[in-house]
C-alpha cells in the first residue's frame, strides 16, 4: 500500500516539476502526433503516445542521463549525439510522409526537367505510402556509401498501405515511381537493367559473381530504383501511338508538354559546329551525335535530299533531340542546312514491351491496331496467351502470386485453374518528354500503384555537367522553378 501511495507522489511530482514552456512543447508535438495517428489510421499507434508523454513530462526512462554527469566529454558528445538523433527522426518523418530530395540522372524528360536537376518530390499529393521496409537510414535510398552495404534492413516488412492523399494521379503529370523492373539487379550494373542484361548476357553468366556483374541483389519495392516520367495512360484506358503522336481511347492525347522532343538528323553548311553553337542550339554534349552513315553512299544521301561537297565528302550529319522551337530555330539558321525526323525502325537491343507481340513495333508505332489495355483495380479479365503475355508479370509479380503460371489453356494460382483475373491495384502507362530517347513503359510495362512515389513540385538547385564550377556550372535560373510546368 505504501509502495502505491510512494509511486503516486512520485508521479504527482514529476508531473509537477515540469515548467510551462515543456508543457507547450509536449502539447505541440502531442498534437502532431495525434493527426498523424488519424491520418495513419490505426488506433494502435496511441500507444506510442505513453512514450511520448515520458521523454516529455514524466522521465521514467533515462533518456537525458548525461545532463546529470559531471564529466564535460561526456556531456559534450552526448548533446551532439541527442541533437542528431532528433535530427535523423524528424528526416525520417519528412522523407517517409512529406516529401524528399530527388535527383534528375537522366535525360529523359528533357526539356522539362534538366539532368542535374534537384527535386523536391511532394509525397502527400497522392499520399504517401507507409514505409514498406521501416528499418532504413533515411538519407540514402539503398545504398550506404563508400561500399557500406544495403542501407535498409529486409526485415522487419510491411503490406502496402498508402495514406490519404490530395488527389489521385492525373493524366500529364510527371511522377516519380520505382523502377517495377527494379526488383532484380547486379550489383555493379545499373544500366541496362538485369532483365535486359539477361537477354543479352544469357542468365548463366548473370548467375556467376563476375568483376564485371558484381552479385544480383533482389530489392523491395520502396527500395528499387527512382525514375521520374510523365503519366500519359491511366488505370482502364487504351494507349496506342501512331507517328508518334499518343491516342488516349482513340483520341490524341490532350497534354501535349511544350518541350517534347523528337530526334532530328540535320546537316551543317560548312565546317562543324562549335560547342558555342551547340549551346546555342540548346544541345548538351551527350546529345551531339553524329549520324551513322555506314552503308550509305554519297549519292543516296543526295537522293534523300542533303548536301554533298564537290569533292565527294558529305559535310556532317548530326542527330539530336529536339523540340520543336529548337527545329524552327534550326531551319531558320544559315548554319543548318537539311533538318528531319529520326524515322524509328523496330528496336534490336531493347525490346519494347511485350516482348512477345511487339516485333512489329517501334516507339512511335506503338500498341497495335486496338492500343493496350491498362489494368484497374477491380477489372475483370478473361486470361489467354495474349493476356499472359503482356499481363503475366503484373499477376505473378506486382500482384504477389508467385506461382502464376499459364499452360493448358488456364490460368493457374495456386494449383488452380482459373479463366479470368480480378486486378488487385491499378497501373499506370510512364513515358519520357525526350521520346526517342527515353527507356519506358514502352520497354517495361505498367507501373503498379505500390511503385507510386509523389510527383515533383520545384526544383531546389540544378547542375550543368557540362560546364565547371567557374563557367556557369550552377544552373540559377532553374532554382525554385515549377518542376511539373505542363500540369
Amino acid at each position: 500500500m505504501n509502495q502505491s501511495k510512494d509511486l503516486k507522489a512520485d508521479f504527482i511530482r514529476r508531473v509537477k516539476d515540469n515548467k510551462p514552456t515543456r508543457w507547450v512543447r509536449f502539447g505541440i508535438v502531442f498534437i502532431l502526433f495525434l493527426l498523424w495517428v488519424i491520418w495513419m489510421g490505426s488506433p494502435w499507434l496511441l500507444l506510442l503516445g505513453i512514450l511520448l508523454f515520458d521523454i516529455y513530462i514524466t522521465g521514467y526512462i533515462p533518456f537525458t542521463w548525461w545532463k546529470k554527469s559531471k564529466n564535460p566529454l561526456v556531456k559534450s558528445v552526448m548533446s551532439w549525439i541527442d541533437a542528431i538523433v532528433y535530427a535523423v527522426v524528424l528526416v525520417y518523418f519528412i522523407f517517409a510522409f512529406i516529401g524528399q530530395n530527388y535527383q534528375i540522372p537522366s535525360s529523359s524528360l528533357e526539356k522539362t526537367l534538366l539532368t542535374g536537376d534537384y527535386l523536391f518530390v511532394d509525397k502527400t499529393a497522392y499520399g504517401p505510402r507507409v514505409p514498406m521496409t521501416p528499418v532504413y537510414f533515411p538519407l540514402v535510398h539503398n545504398e550506404l556509401p563508400f561500399g557500406l552495404g544495403k542501407s535498409y534492413l529486409d526485415s522487419p516488412s510491411l503490406g502496402y498501405k498508402r495514406l490519404k492523399g490530395r488527389r489521385s494521379v492525373e493524366a500529364g503529370d510527371i511522377v516519380v515511381f520505382n523502377f517495377p523492373a527494379g526488383d532484380t539487379v547486379m550489383s555493379k550494373v545499373s544500366n541496362p537493367d538485369y532483365y535486359t542484361l539477361k537477354k543479352l548476357k544469357g542468365e548463366a553468366l548473370l548467375g556467376m559473381e563476375t568483376e564485371e556483374f558484381g552479385k544480383k541483389i533482389w530489392r523491395p519495392v520502396d527500395r528499387r530504383e527512382n525514375y521520374v516520367k510523365r503519366c500519359v495512360g491511366l488505370p482502364g484506358q487504351r494507349i496506342k501511338i501512331v507517328d508518334g503522336v499518343i491516342y488516349i481511347d482513340g483520341k490524341p492525347f490532350e497534354i501535349v508538354p511544350e518541350n517534347v522532343q523528337f530526334n532530328y538528323f540535320y546537316q551543317v553548311n560548312g565546317t562543324p559546329l562549335t560547342d558555342e553553337e551547340f549551346e546555342q542550339m540548346g544541345i548538351p554534349v551527350l546529345d551531339r551525335g553524329l549520324a551513322d552513315l555506314s552503308g550509305v553512299t554519297p549519292e543516296q544521301l543526295q537522293l534523300l535530299g542533303y548536301h554533298i561537297n564537290d569533292d565527294g565528302t558529305v559535310p556532317p550529319i548530326y542527330v539530336s533531340p529536339m523540340t520543336a522551337a529548337m527545329v524552327e530555330a534550326a531551319r531558320e539558321s544559315p548554319r543548318i542546312g537539311k533538318i528531319e525526323r529520326q524515322q524509328p525502325v523496330p528496336e534490336t537491343v531493347y525490346s519494347l514491351f511485350p516482348e512477345s507481340i511487339s516485333a512489329d513495333w517501334t516507339r512511335a508505332d506503338y500498341g497495335g491496331e486496338n492500343g493496350l489495355l491498362i489494368p484497374s483495380k477491380g477489372m475483370v479479365m478473361k486470361i489467354n496467351q495474349a493476356a499472359w503475355d503482356i499481363y503475366g508479370r503484373a499477376i505473378r509479380v506486382y500482384e504477389d502470386n508467385p506461382t502464376a503460371d499459364f499452360r493448358d489453356g488456364h490460368l493457374y494460382i495456386d494449383g488452380e485453374p482459373r479463366d479470368t483475373y480480378t486486378f488487385k491495384m491499378d497501373y499506370y502507362f510512364m513515358m519520357g518528354d525526350n521520346r526517342d530517347n527515353s527507356l519506358d513503359s514502352r520497354y517495361w510495362g505498367f507501373v503498379p500503384e505500390d511503385h507510386i512515389v509523389g510527383t515533383p513540385v520545384r526544383v531546389l538547385i540544378s547542375f550543368d555537367q557540362d560546364k565547371g564550377w567557374f563557367d556557369g556550372k550552377i544552373r540559377w535560373n532553374r532554382i525554385l522553378k515549377d518542376a511539373n510546368p505542363d500540369d
